[in-house]
């Protein structure tokens, strides 16, 4: 029998050489590995150290920025008005604590009023940006500031400084004007990206505020000034280690805005408002700068820098002499019987005789209505410069259609009625200067159940000041400075400087469209108003500074409609339903240099008796605060004159206003009365009833 060999030297072979070839495939990988490895590392050694090296050194640290000290606002004198101050505060790093509401219970344990904002708080760390800090509470006492430092090692994440916070030493005298600073909301930061424009990374720093309303908001890019940053070292969980100063960038604060308000001015125009309601401005009729700019009620803007509580804010909201509103540039009021001038100046642009008369006797028929003047009993004959003196509304019905509400309007427009003025803020009302086209396109735009025709029955309103006529506090203080000037249109100016660089007043103001002779008229019956001993003023506008006296005006607004036979008692009724009070002068009446406008909202009287005072108080200070003004007051009088020898006084003479008295007046004939005919039309628009002076 015989056997075959189990052994096949061919399958030893085979298997010999596919283990070879897989030992040079995987040398010829490690291989080539190794070189790919060693290539890698010789790239990121070599080739790309430095720009690795910048990417470790980034990891390391971090820039955190640093609000800028926002720029001051100054009055005239360099008296700062809207500053910052130190603040003590203290902070958390949400992505520095372990446990965020821990961190906050341990902290309230030591500020125990933070407890009471903790969702407002743990809101605000979480809407953060990484590694910036949050604060928890500004305005810190020292002995708190010291007991948050003493703990701070205890709480992670937890930091106590000191920074600046906005400050506004006058509280609410400047608040209108000025406005207050605000955190930034979504609704800003949308709005610059409406605009296309980048948002600042520094609008989302959590202690970083942007103005709100007046000077602060307009200038806003100005007072911002440009954020800085700290440099700090941070370990591999982001806590900081330490700061590289070096690598710290200072912040550059904002510019200084400087004003053409005088502090001492407006903290008195606020003072003497006391509880009333209203706005009050003060030009230099030189060169139109505002000494003043005023509304009353105020609020405190200070409460606004931190963030207002709703209790508080919803208290000012609602408060019905609504001391949130600018009434000096915002709010708008019937002018009354401080628009008689403009009247004035279009009759005589008319062709109207100034001397021309007309009799008073307490009112004037017109088509089947009744306009009562001011005084039941009436003035008698009134010629213009007693009608403006006495306030004679009878004498300005009986003209106002000869001349015409359009050219009423015009010489409205050149007076500075119904326009809004570049000083530099925003919120101002343009007011509304009715005539027979205001009246077409008003029916057009607010299908009004009229045919948009104008009838004269209308223009006997508009001519004391009533009617669809507003007006706000700027407005008025133009026009008494345009009288008060005599020759230019001024343009009021607030802003004098930005950063240090002077932002000049207009180069030339224009003409003023009235002749000397027509000005001298108006400005004459001003004089009297506030000089003759039967000018509705007299007393109230008496200054007490030596000869320096001035030229002004009252009025007494209705603010609504009144029913036939109802009592007008202003000391009694309701403060919603009192009438305004106004009053415009300008002082030195003979060298003018400084005009006023005062509106005061639902006053308890009239012009007269509540408009006029406060205003002279106003213009004293102003007056005092100028040195060629003073020079004035302190010198000597002028000695009395003496009667020569002979002369009887009591025989005869001339009144306070011009008119003759004594025996003389008997041979003195009065010029003819003027009556124009009564025609039939349709009666005028609300606020019409009894106005007064």
């Amino acid at each position: 029998m015989s056997s075959e060999p189990h052994i096949f030297f061919a399958d030893t072979n085979e298997r010999q050489g596919s283990f070879l070839r897989r030992t040079f495939v995987m040398g010829a990988l490690t291989t080539l590995g190794g070189v790919a490895l060693t290539g890698r590392l010789a790239q990121l050694q070599v080739f790309q150290a430095g720009e690795y090296a910048t990417l470790a050194t980034n990891n390391q640290f971090n820039f955190r920025l640093v609000p800028p000290p926002r720029g001051r606002i100054l009055d005239r004198n360099g008296v700062v008005i809207a500053g910052n101050r130190p603040s003590f505060r203290v902070l958390v790093v949400r992505d520095e604590t372990k446990d965020l509401d821990q961190t906050l219970d341990l902290l309230g344990r030591l500020l125990p009023d933070t407890l009471d904002r903790r969702r407002s708080i743990i809101r605000e760390v979480n809407a953060a940006p990484r590694f910036s800090p949050v604060p928890v509470k500004s305005d810190l006492s020292w002995e708190e500031f010291a007991r948050v430092n003493l703990y701070a090692n205890e709480l992670p994440g937890v930091m106590a400084d000191m920074n600046e916070a906005r400050y506004y030493p006058f509280g609410g005298s400047f608040a209108h004007v000025i406005g207050y600073v605000a955190k930034p909301n979504d609704r800003d930061i949308k709005a610059i990206q409406d605009r296309g424009e980048k948002v600042p990374e520094i609008l989302y720093n959590p202690g970083f505020r942007i103005g709100r309303q007046g000077v602060e908001k307009a200038f806003d890019t100005d007072l911002r000034g440009e954020a800085g940053g700290n440099r700090v070292e941070v370990d591999a969980r982001g806590r900081v280690v330490a700061e590289d100063i070096g690598g710290s960038r200072p912040a550059v604060p904002g510019k200084d805005i400087v004003l053409t308000l005088d502090a001492d001015v407006q903290n008195r125009a606020l003072e003497v408002y006391g509880e009333e309601s209203g706005g009050c401005v003060v030009m230099d009729v030189r060169n139109g700068d505002i000494l003043c700019m005023v509304s009353a009620p105020s609020f405190d803007p200070n409460l606004f820098v931190g963030g207002v509580p709703s209790s508080v804010y919803n208290a000012l909201r609602d408060y019905e002499r609504l001391p949130l509103l600018d009434k000096a540039i915002y709010g708008t009021f019937p002018p009354g019987s401080t628009f008689k001038m403009t009247s004035a100046l279009a009759f005589l642009n008319a062709g109207i005789d100034p001397t021309e008369r007309v009799v008073c006797t307490g009112g004037y028929r017109y088509g089947a209505r009744t306009f009562r003047c001011w005084r039941a009993g009436g003035h008698g004959a009134m010629d213009m410069h007693n009608a403006i003196k006495n306030s004679c509304d009878t004498y300005f019905y009986h003209l106002c259609n000869r001349a015409g509400v359009d050219r009423i309007a015009q010489a409205a427009k050149a007076l500075g009625f119904g326009q809004v003025y570049e000083i530099g803020i925003a919120g101002q009302s343009d007011g509304t200067v009715p005539s027979t086209k205001w009246k077409r396109d008003y029916t057009e735009a607010t299908s009004w159940d009229d045919d948009g025709t104008w009838y004269p029955g209308e223009t006997l309103s508009v001519a004391i000041g009533q009617g669809a006529l507003e007006v706000n506090a700027l407005q008025l203080a133009v026009m008494a400075s345009r009288l008060a000037n005599g020759r230019k249109a001024v343009q009021p100016r607030l802003v004098k400087s930005v950063g240090g660089e002077e932002r000049e007043a207009a180069a030339a103001f224009p003409d003023l469209p009235f002749s000397k002779e027509h000005l001298d008229i108006v400005r004459g019956g001003m004089a009297a108003v506030a000089n003759d001993v039967t000018g509705t003023a007299y007393r109230a506008s008496q200054l007490g500074l030596g000869d320096i006296q001035m030229a002004g005006k009252t009025g007494t607004a209705q603010s609504r409609d009144y029913k036939p036979g109802e009592s007008r008692g202003p000391r009694n009724a309701q403060w919603t339903r009192r009438d305004h009070a106004l009053f415009v002068a300008f002082a030195p009446h003979d060298a003018p240099r400084y005009a006023i406008a005062l509106i005061i909202q639902h006053a308890p009287a009239g012009g007269a008796a509540d408009a006029a005072p406060k205003a002279r108080e106003i213009m004293k200070t102003v007056l005092l605060k100028d040195p060629d003004m003073r020079a004035r007051i302190e010198r000597p009088l002028p000695p009395e004159p003496v009667a020569p020898a002979g002369v009887d006084e009591g025989e005869g003479g001339t009144g306070p206003g011009g008119e003759v008295t004594g025996p003389a007046a008997a041979e003195v004939a009065p010029p003819p009365v003027t009556r124009p005919a009564p025609t039939a039309t349709s009666g005028p628009r609300p606020y019409l009833s009894e106005p007064r002076r």
